[in-house]
């Protein structure tokens, strides 16, 4: 796929970065000249221009790229006039970095296909680390809904998958399971193996090394967490 990444700071060149990995054709634009040399032998081609002047964002082949990211975040002012003048030129995929709630609601005006809000999704991610004590990986389904898979806690283990009450205690669905198994590779060592449990029985217990799967809004989830 094509992109075009607006906004090569801290988050856009990571992102220009991993996507021209994976294969992408990514095209950087920035304002600042050294944020552009630090990319662009690491992407297909990189551009030093003011993207909030109109006449200079039309240097960017803006409508024959799968997607065009905005990914200031500081500058409040610069991300909302780029995002109004993508509109203008009707580009019809954008995506945009909002860095907190106001800018995410000003954002969400222009209907946009998608809104990327990583700082906040960094945070929350840490304050489960921190708090729940255990590594987790999440998925945004929208504003409140997530999916969240998480080893199971220590007091967890022995229970019959059916005590857990997830859904009745705290609204939350269990959609799946990840069952540790010890395997040895071809030097002799021993490693854990997850693979999915597509049938859970009631009768089955949590065992150390479990994943769960569960779907549900976030303050639910932070009940379950603060429960724990």
């Amino acid at each position: 796929m094509k992109y075009i990444i607006i906004g090569l700071g801290n988050y856009g060149h990571v992102l220009a970065e991993e996507l021209s990995v994976l294969g992408h054709e990514v095209i950087g634009a920035d304002i600042s000249e050294s944020r552009v040399d630090s990319i662009k032998d690491k992407v297909a081609t990189a551009f030093v221009i003011d993207a909030t002047d109109e006449l200079s964002l039309a240097v960017l082949p803006l409508n024959s790229v799968d997607i065009v990211i905005v990914a200031i975040g500081e500058n409040f002012g610069a991300s909302i006039r780029v995002v109004a003048l993508l509109k203008q030129k009707k580009v019809q995929h954008i995506y945009a970095r909002a860095i907190d709630a106001v800018h995410r609601s000003v954002l969400e005006a222009f209907n946009l296909e998608k809104i990327l809000t990583p700082e906040e999704d960094a945070a929350r991610s840490l304050v489960q680390l921190l708090d729940f004590g255990t590594n987790m990986e999440a998925f945004r389904v929208d504003s409140e809904y997530y999916v969240v898979k998480f080893s199971v806690p220590e007091k967890f283990i022995g229970y019959f998958v059916n005590e857990l009450n997830l859904d009745e205690e705290f609204r939350l669905k269990l959609i799946g399971l990840k069952r540790a198994n010890r395997i040895e590779n071809c030097l002799g060592i021993s490693l854990t193996e997850h693979s999915i449990v597509n049938e859970l029985p009631e009768n089955d217990k949590i065992q150390e090394g479990d994943e769960l799967v569960c779907y549900g809004k976030y303050r639910d989830f932070q009940k379950f967490w603060k429960a724990l």
